[in-house]
């Protein structure tokens, strides 16, 4: 039975998910482990449902993950967010749209993008460059967006990662979209029903030997006939013998 709870934000993100002011790259693991997690949830469902998701499975990752839900074609809000998004847009994101972490050049194409996780649904995967200008250093970042069922298992929310390598630096900090990739998400193959193997030409079923049930008694209390094998001929004189000419 799926359990109807939502996060308590304001309590698990400061015990789990402080991230420093540097953004410095984590290798990306995060990204892998957030991944995983979404995967290991769908069980035989296309996409897990969102209350399914809970902080402890995403302990180690929690400053970077974020939760959007969908609210017209395209345009997507935070919902819940991680430290490291207030961090680089230097205020409280959750209630604003996804665009908002992107330069105006990319929003555009990121609504196909966005539309494409809750329609699909898809597996989208970005390569991220923020803008640069005085106190505001060059920041690679990569972002990932899994698609998640909502109320009547309708797939409008999606679970979300951001990971950046560089500091910081002043904010608020937008990106650039510099590639993108998409991944259909298909239900998962049932695993093959093994087959017996083909017998060899000419081959017959092998009957399994059961020995013959005992008789019931004969009428009149005589001993049961029992079968077994055919009785030796009696012995005494034969009934032939050698006939000598000389006598």
């Amino acid at each position: 039975m799926r359990r109807r709870a939502e996060w308590d934000w304001e309590r698990v993100v400061p015990m789990l998910g402080k991230g420093g002011r540097t953004g410095k790259n984590p290798g990306y693991t995060v990204l892998h482990q957030v991944r995983a997690y979404w995967d290991g949830l769908r069980g035989a469902d296309l996409v897990p449902h969102r209350t399914l998701i809970e902080p402890h499975g995403l302990r180690d990752a929690l400053a970077h993950v974020f939760l959007i839900e969908r609210i017209a074609p395209g345009l997507a809000r935070f919902r819940l967010a991680g430290t490291h998004m207030t961090n680089l847009m230097g205020m409280e994101v959750r209630g604003m749209p996804l665009s908002a972490l992107l330069a105006p050049a990319s929003r555009d194409g990121a609504r196909a993008l966005v539309e494409a996780v809750f329609a699909g649904p898809s597996i989208v995967e970005l390569a991220l460059e923020s803008d640069r200008g005085l106190a505001r250093p060059a920041v690679q970042g990569r972002m990932l967006l899994l698609p998640v069922s909502g109320d009547d298992d309708v797939c409008d929310r999606a679970l979300g990662c951001l990971v950046t390598e560089g500091d910081i630096g002043r904010g608020p900090r937008r990106f650039a979209i510099i590639r993108q990739r998409t991944e259909t998400v298909l239900p998962r193959a049932r695993a093959p029903v093994s087959e017996p193997a083909p017998r060899p030409a000419f081959a017959e079923d092998a009957r399994a030997f059961s020995p013959p049930a005992p008789l019931a008694p004969a009428p009149g209390g005589a001993a049961p006939v029992t079968l077994g094998p055919p009785p030796r001929p009696p012995r005494g004189k034969p009934q032939l013998r050698i006939v000598r000419n000389d006598e």
